[in-house]
């Protein structure tokens, strides 16, 4: 059976931003019923992003670069999606023709090594209509980025959504330096519109439609 096939009370999506750096909000993360997190994030600073699971999207982009598009690096792959138990892994297998090939062959290679983690792909006529929706309203951008494609999912499946770790800001509120991601400080490539994205969270925090958590918790 599908886990979305009752509401889910509760949803945490984790976003990678730097202001969950020293944030404590591990165990208000674990403490939602479901949690969604982006691109295979580390998971070693428990404290401050929890350590449970149940949904991690996987860019196609990280399994070209890390692992040689599973053509290669196959058991360096396992081992590292390992670290999310059961987790469903969701990839946006047919948004554009280059996803599908390496999108089918993480499906294969976690069959292959009977690993517990199931795939899952995002309809893309979802895909589709979400990014129309967005841009109706005014948001520009070339592609729209995991995290808007996460909070808007979770949206349909949630009855109260918390978002953690979206800040797309070199400082936090108090003004100090903070880096990009709370595990780096490499930047996204140029095709997102980060900072669009956020503000379209913070109206919805302020109309009450979500619940974005900046600073500590």
């Amino acid at each position: 059976t599908s886990p979305f096939s009752k509401p889910i009370r509760s949803c945490a999506v984790v976003g990678n931003g730097g202001i969950l750096r020293n944030s404590s909000c591990g165990a208000d993360i674990d403490k939602a019923d479901f949690v969604f997190r982006l691109n295979f994030p580390p998971l070693n600073w428990t404290k401050d992003v929890g350590s449970k699971t149940h949904l991690v999207t996987a860019n196609p982009s990280i399994i070209i670069d890390r692992y040689g598009r599973l053509l290669s690096h196959r058991k360096p792959f396992i081992n590292m999606v390992k670290a999310y138990g059961s987790a469903l892994v969701l990839l946006p297998a047919f948004s554009y023709s280059m996803n599908t090939d390496v999108s089918m062959r993480t499906l294969v290679t976690l069959e292959d090594f009977d690993m517990s983690s199931k795939v899952v792909f995002f309809n893309p006529k979802y895909l589709q209509k979400l990014s129309s929706y967005w841009k109706g309203i005014g948001l520009r951008f070339f592609r729209m980025s995991s995290g808007l494609m996460v909070a808007s999912a979770a949206f349909e499946v949630c009855q109260k959504v918390t978002l953690y770790g979206f800040w797309p800001f070199p400082n936090d509120l108090e003004g100090i330096p903070i880096p990009h991601h709370y595990y780096d400080n490499v930047h996204p490539k140029p095709v997102h519109s980060m900072s669009d994205e956020f503000y379209q969270y913070l109206r919805m925090h302020s109309q009450g439609a979500l619940e974005l958590k900046l600073g500590q918790c």
